[in-house]
């Protein structure tokens, strides 16, 4: 597989809010377009420090259909994730390259289609309070 169909997009109706599980917890917005290899290894990856957390969040899958879309939902690349309401990512706010695009990520560990771990543990426990 090439870099350039790694995430080619299929066609998609406007952008799609798909409500996964209904927490207690904060607000995680796991954003991806269709085709991409990484969304689903991401919401695995959410769902298991959730748990070793004792964190119930709401998990909502956001499916960006195109261009515009990424635009207007500020999508840095897929899979993205947003914790009541900001990206894991500590470098995301510096960035507005806003693309349907592979999203590759700048980590201690080198690059990767997916955050860190650590980004996502200190997200949930910073929305869940500190608490978990």
């Amino acid at each position: 597989m090439s870099n350039a169909d790694c995430c080619a997009p299929v066609s998609n109706e406007g952008a799609a809010k798909q409500p996964t599980a209904a927490g207690r917890g904060p607000l995680v917005e796991i954003l991806y377009f269709d085709g991409c290899p990484n969304h689903h290894p991401v919401i695995a990856l959410v769902e298991r420090v959730s748990r070793e957390l004792g964190v119930e969040p709401e998990l909502q899958l956001v499916n960006v259909p195109d261009q515009e879309a990424a635009r207007q939902l500020r999508f840095l690349g897929s899979p993205t994730i947003r914790v009541g309401g900001r990206d894991v990512d500590p470098r995301a706010e510096e960035r507005d390259d806003y693309a349907l695009s592979c999203r590759l990520f700048q980590t201690d560990a080198g690059i990767s289609g997916q955050p860190d771990e650590q980004w996502v543990r200190e997200a949930l426990l910073r929305e869940a309070g500190g608490s978990a």
